[in-house]
């Protein structure tokens, strides 16, 4: 109750623009957020402005994981929260430390002007390299310098009182400072004592004649001059990559942080030097799609990844990682790309795309030193060698989200695949079987170890060849599974225009016409009784895969 009275009176509070100014100063630290959720959810870019030139708390979270619903703040607001951040530098009102934005970039093109990650990532990298060449922030960096620095004296004079040697300098200097102190002016008067006694001793050190020593250069902190690190999820292609690489080159007052980085239609080399400016400690997901790797590329790729040590997600979407082809030296390299693997210590999610390796799956996923939670295989040409070992991998019984999508069955594999059901029934989540060219007589044998996954939450099984009756075999089995909440299944085939092959394949499926004269509500009708009579109303259903989104999932 009081938590929804307080949003409202935020939401009242920020949709006056005029009078911003006569009240932010009174606000509250602890206001401070929902004001901003507020002014976020209203559109009021003058008011997110405000707050975060002004935010008293050290860090500040943009972004994550928004409820099923909820649109990303508008363009404006981002804009406008940049701005202030550059801003907010010469502001001493400002304490801003840790700006994270992870998860703030939305769908460009939708309903709100949601800034999109493309235009997020520039958009951040055009704010960390103005904020290098234009902001104006001697106070607080000189606040901030001073602070490290008489941090650096006082460990020097601990370490100096551990080894029991005398600190004659601060011996014979300490009277002459604080008679030097007592006689400043008033313009010197709204430092802070400790402040004031370094000043003191720097002076006395140079009128002695004393110089900065070699050492004390060398170890000067590379980032003294940065006052807010913001982190975010980094969106990079082949026309934002040079944008992208001056501002990780920066340095300056904002440091630009990565905790997940896509990357599309970029060079090997582009990604390696991407790697080498990343900070070593935020990376814990990268995204390649439609890059010409090729599996030397990769193989590449993978030590440097293995500097990485919280990486825990590792996604190859469209690649050019083709093993079928017979090329000199592909042992070797298959070698290497399954050393590199090993060497991922903290590595959950392995996502595949396209990557044709035939029988080569035990290589790849045996090296990996710990379970995975989430594998992605979809188009990956599976052998029945390939399911078999995973069936009987070390992975099979930790697996929460698994995805073979587009890899086609047949009797000789189910016998794997419900034995891999079977090892991962207590963890698994998340299943995509969409596809897979599972007949009515094939799903009929997989609903049992199905059915057996009483943990299962999602389950997608579009572009089958099944017809109503197999459907609602489906559903029979589906309203039995306690966990599950989505479904999305395939249009039965009934409802296609005659000429469709006996067994056609998902391509087949997806374009062929559906048949005018009969009413695809029939389907749906018939589907909602079934839920209806075994009392599972809040099992979603669909069969529209252009708009089936994996994140409404909890």
């Amino acid at each position: 109750m009081v938590s929804s009275l307080v949003k409202l009176c935020a939401r009242e509070v920020v949709s006056d623009r005029s009078s911003s100014p006569s009240w932010l100063r009174w606000v509250p630290r602890e206001l401070f957020s929902p004001l901003l959720e507020a002014a976020f959810s209203s559109c009021r870019p003058l008011a997110v402005g405000e707050l975060v030139q002004r935010w008293p708390e050290r860090s500040l979270r943009v972004g994550g994981w928004r409820k099923q619903g909820q649109t990303a703040p508008s363009r404006l607001c981002v804009q406008a929260l940049l701005l202030a951040v550059v801003r907010g530098l010469s502001d001493q009102r400002c304490a801003l430390q840790l700006l994270d934005l992870c998860g703030l970039q939305g769908d460009e093109g939708v309903t709100g002007d949601p800034m999109g990650g493309w235009s997020l990532t520039v958009a951040l990298c055009t704010m960390v390299v103005q904020a290098r060449g234009g902001a104006h922030t001697p106070k607080r960096r000189d606040g901030e310098r001073e602070r490290k620095r008489f941090s650096a004296l006082e460990r020097e004079k601990d370490l100096k009182r551990e080894r029991g040697e005398p600190n004659w300098d601060e011996a014979s200097n300490d009277k002459e400072m604080m008679a030097s102190l007592r006689g400043l002016g008033e313009d010197e008067k709204g430092r802070g004592i400790r402040r004031r006694m370094e000043i003191e001793r720097r002076r006395h050190s140079t009128l002695g004649g004393l110089v900065v020593s070699k050492k004390d250069n060398e170890e000067k902190d590379p980032g003294s001059d940065v006052l807010v690190d913001v982190r975010a999820d980094l969106f990079v292609n082949s026309r934002s990559w040079e944008r992208v690489r001056v501002a990780l080159s920066t340095s300056g007052p904002l440091k630009l942080q990565c905790r997940y980085l896509r990357v599309e239609e970029i060079s090997v080399s582009s990604i390696r030097t991407l790697l080498a400016l990343l900070p070593r400690q935020g990376l814990v997901g990268i995204d390649v799609r439609y890059s010409y790797l090729g599996v030397a590329g990769l193989a590449e790729l993978l030590p440097l990844l293995s500097t990485f040590p919280a990486l825990n997600s590792l996604q190859m979407h469209y690649c050019n990682l083709d093993f079928r082809r017979d090329h000199p030296g592909q042992e070797e390299t298959l070698r290497d790309l399954s050393q590199g693997l090993a060497q991922l210590k903290e590595l959950q999610r392995l996502s595949l795309t396209a990557v044709r390796l035939p029988g080569q799956l035990c290589v790849l996923l045996s090296s990996l030193p710990q379970p995975l939670k989430i594998l992605e295989l979809p188009y990956l040409s599976l052998t029945p060698s390939d399911h078999a070992y995973l069936s009987c991998s070390h992975h099979a019984s930790t697996l929460q989200q698994l995805d073979l999508s587009e890899n086609c069955m047949d009797e000789n594999m189910l016998p794997s695949v419900r034995r891999l059901l079977s090892q991962a029934s207590g963890s698994l989540q998340h299943l995509s079987l969409s596809g897979c060219g599972l007949t009515d007589g094939l799903l009929g044998l997989l609903l049992p170890s199905l059915g057996g996954c009483l943990a299962l939450k999602s389950l997608v099984l579009a572009l089958n060849p099944l017809s109503l009756s197999g459907l609602t075999e489906l559903m029979r089995t589906a309203v039995r599974m306690p966990s599950l909440r989505h479904l999305l299944y395939p249009c039965p085939l009934e409802d296609f225009q005659p000429g469709l092959p006996n067994l056609p394949s998902s391509a087949q499926l997806l374009d062929w016409p559906f048949d005018e004269t009969i009413d695809i509500l029939t389907t749906i009708n018939h589907l909602n009784r079934l839920l209806i009579d075994a009392g599972r109303s809040e099992l979603f259903l669909t069969c529209d895969l252009l708009n089936y989104d994996q994140d409404w999932v909890e």
